[in-house]
C-alpha cells in the first residue's frame, strides 16, 4: 500500500504529462420501440429464447422496484466439444428499460461464472444504492460460455476456458449492441463494462482487449491475477492446518480472536486519519504502524480470545506477507492488516473457499495445465492440502496440446498495465477495492495502479483507484460500503469531470439491506468520502465525525 511519487504528483497536480483526449460526446436518451418483436431478432450464431415486457415493480433490487423494461434471453455460439463431448453455449439475458439513457452496460459476473445473473448492473457496495438498469442503461449479463451443471469441469474444454477468460465478451458485445439498436432504433451512444470480483477482472481485461468497444470500465475488487490468488488460497490453507485445533480451518483463528486482533488494529491505527472514530481510514499508514508481534499479546497459557499463540502469530505473519513456495518464491501479493479481518466474508474465503468447491477445483480444472483428474472434484480439501506449491507457478503458466493459452494468458489483462488503446480513444477506468478483501489483495491492486503510473505519465487522467477501508470482498466488513461509482465514471467519460472523491455510506440498522458488521458505535448511516488513490479521507478537525463533509481527501 505504498504511494508512488510520480503517480501522486500527477494526481495532486491535476495535470498530465501529455494532453488527454477530450471527453466523448454525451449519450442521448431514447424510448423502447420494440420488445416482443425482439424474439425474431437475427444475429449470427444467436438464438433468442424469449422476449417479454416486465411491468414496473415486478422486479425489485435491494427492496426498490425497478421500472418497466424488456427482458430478452438467449444463447450464442452453440457447439459440441471435441474434448469432453459436452454441449456448450454462451447463455445471456438483456434487460432494456422503457426509458433508455442511450447507454449499454455489460455486466461482468463473479466466481467461475456459469450462471446468468439478473441483468441489472450492480455498481458497487453492498447496499445496491443504485444499479445500471435503474439509471436507464440497457444491461447484458451472461454465463461466460458454460452452465452451472458444467462447473468446474468446463475447464477441461480449451474453448470454454478461453470463453470464460475473455472470448465470450468479444462474442457477446456486437450482438448486444445490435440488439440494443433493434430495440431502440439506434445503437448505444456510449458503452460501459462493470463488475466486481471476477466481474472486476472481466472489466480490467476488457479495458485491455476490447478498448475499441467500450468507453468506460468499472472494476470492483478485481481478481485480475485470479490464478495467482487461487494458489495463495491453497497456500493459506496449508499454513492454517497445523494451527487448527479441529477439522475446521477457522479454529486456527477463531471469531473471538479475529475480533480481538481487529480491535488491536483499530487501537493502533484509528487516529492516523485525524479522527477517533473506531475505524482505520488511512490503511497505508496503518501498515507502517501496526505490528502483530508487538501489538497483540502472546498467550502464556491456553488461548482465550484475548491473545494469540506464538504459532498463530507466525502463521498469520506468513499469510499476510503473501504466499510463497518452499523456496521463498512469491506466489501472490501480501495483504494489508485491516480490522475487516473480523468479517464473516473474510473468514469464508480463508477458511472455507480455500478447501471446498471453489479455489481447489478452480486450480485443478481451469487454471492448471493440463487439468487434474476426477479426484480433485471428489476431494477438494485433499487436493488443496496436498497441492505442490513448488509447481504452482509453472502449472498456471503452462500450455499443452489443445490448451494453447495458459491461465495467466487467458485470465489476465494482456500487457498488465498497457492502457494506451483505451486512453487514445478517450476511455476511462475506475477501480475500487475493499482493503479487507480476503481473497484478492488490495495491495496487489495498489501495486498495479502504481505500475500504471510508471508506464503512463498521465495515468490519473484516465485510470483511478478508490480503496474502501474495512470492506471485505465487494461488500461487508466494518465499512461504508454503499456507493455508486458508475455515475462518476459516466461524468468522467462524457463530461470530462474526473472523480476525486465519492460519498460512501454505512448500512447499519434500519438500512434497506443492513450490514451486521457495522459497529454499534457508528451512526447507522455514517458517510465517508472514498478518495482517489493515493489520497486519504482525513478529518478536518471539527464537525460531526459521522458525516463525509467533515473529511477532506488529502
Amino acid at each position: 500500500m505504498t504511494r508512488p511519487l510520480l503517480f501522486a504528483a500527477a494526481l495532486l497536480a491535476g495535470g498530465c504529462a501529455t494532453q488527454a483526449p477530450p471527453p466523448l460526446a454525451a449519450a442521448r436518451p431514447g424510448v423502447l420501440a420494440a420488445c416482443e418483436d425482439l424474439a425474431r431478432f437475427a444475429h449470427p450464431k444467436t438464438v433468442i429464447a424469449s422476449a417479454a415486457r416486465v411491468p414496473a415493480g415486478t422486479l425489485n433490487v435491494a427492496g426498490r422496484p425497478v421500472g418497466e423494461h424488456c427482458l430478452v434471453s438467449g444463447r450464442m455460439a452453440e457447439r459440441t466439444s471435441a474434448v469432453d463431448g459436452q454441449s456448450y453455449a454462451i447463455g445471456f439475458q438483456m434487460r432494456l428499460p422503457a426509458q433508455w439513457n442511450g447507454r449499454f452496460f455489460h455486466q461482468g459476473n463473479g466466481g467461475l461464472d456459469g450462471f446468468v445473473q439478473p441483468a441489472v448492473g450492480l455498481v458497487g457496495g453492498g447496499g445496491e444504492l443504485s444499479h445500471a438498469l435503474a439509471q436507464g442503461f440497457a444491461v447484458l449479463s451472461s454465463d461466460a460460455g458454460h452452465s452451472v451443471r458444467q462447473l468446474p469441469m468446463f475447464g477441461r474444454d480449451p474453448q470454454a476456458r478461453l470463453d470464460y477468460g475473455y472470448q465470450a465478451v468479444g462474442t457477446l458485445t456486437p450482438m448486444a449492441k445490435a440488439l440494443v439498436a433493434a430495440a431502440y432504433g439506434r445503437a448505444p451512444d456510449r458503452s460501459y463494462f462493470g463488475g466486481c470480483s471476477n466481474g472486476g477482472r472481466h472489466a480490467m481485461v476488457a479495458a485491455s482487449r476490447y478498448a475499441a468497444d467500450y468507453d468506460g470500465f468499472l472494476a470492483g475488487n478485481p481478481g485480475f491475477q485470479l490464478p495467482k490468488a487461487a494458489l495463495a488460497q491453497l497456500a493459506g490453507a496449508k499454513l492454517l492446518l497445523p494451527v487448527a485445533t479441529t477439522n475446521d480451518l477457522g479454529s486456527a483463528f477463531t471469531p473471538a480472536e479475529r475480533q480481538f486482533v481487529a480491535g488491536r488494529i483499530v487501537a493502533r491505527c484509528d487516529t492516523l486519519d485525524g479522527a477517533a472514530d473506531g475505524a482505520v481510514g488511512d490503511v497505508a499508514a496503518c501498515q507502517r504502524t501496526f505490528n502483530l508481534q508487538a501489538d497483540v499479546p502472546t498467550c502464556t497459557g491456553e488461548r482465550n480470545g484475548q491473545c494469540l499463540s506464538a504459532a498463530q502469530k507466525t502463521m498469520l505473519d506468513k499469510v499476510f506477507a503473501g504466499a510463497t513456495d518452499s523456496k521463498g518464491q512469491r506466489l501472490y501479493a501480501p495483504f494489508p492488516w485491516d480490522p475487516g479481518l473480523a468479517g464473516a466474508d473474510w473468514a469464508g474465503w480463508k477458511f472455507v473457499s480455500s478447501v471446498t468447491n471453489r479455489d481447489p477445483v478452480a486450480v485443478a480444472y481451469v487454471f492448471q495445465t493440463p487439468p487434474a483428474d476426477d479426484s480433485a472434484a471428489a476431494e477438494p480439501k485433499a487436493f488443496a492440502l496436498g497441492f505442490d506449491l513448488d509447481r504452482g507457478t509453472a502449472l498456471i503458466n503452462a500450455t499443452s496440446g489443445p490448451y494453447t493459452e495458459s491461465s495467466m494468458q487467458f485470465m489476465t489483462p494482456p500487457g498488465d498495465t498497457d492502457l494506451a488503446a483505451m486512453r487514445a480513444r478517450g476511455g476511462k477506468l475506475v477501480v475500487y477495492h475493499g482493503s479487507a478483501d480476503g481473497v484478492f489483495s488490495a495491495s496487489d491492486t495498489t501495486a498495479w495502479i502504481e505500475r500504471v503510473g510508471q508506464r503512463h505519465a498521465d495515468a490519473p487522467a484516465f485510470a483511478r483507484l478508490f480503496v474502501v477501508p474495512g470492506m471485505n470482498h465487494c461488500r461487508g466488513g466494518p465499512a461504508t460500503d454503499q456507493f455508486d461509482l458508475l455515475s462518476p465514471l459516466v461524468k468522467w467519460v462524457e463530461q470530462g469531470q474526473a472523480p476525486d472523491a465519492v460519498v460512501a455510506q454505512a448500512r447499519g440498522a434500519g438500512n434497506a439491506v443492513p450490514n451486521p458488521e457495522v459497529p454499534a458505535a457508528w451512526a447507522p448511516n455514517r458517510t465517508r468520502p472514498l478518495c482517489a488513490w493515493p489520497k486519504v479521507a482525513r478529518y478536518k478537525g471539527s464537525g460531526d465525525i459521522e458525516r463525509a463533509e467533515n473529511f477532506a481527501c488529502q
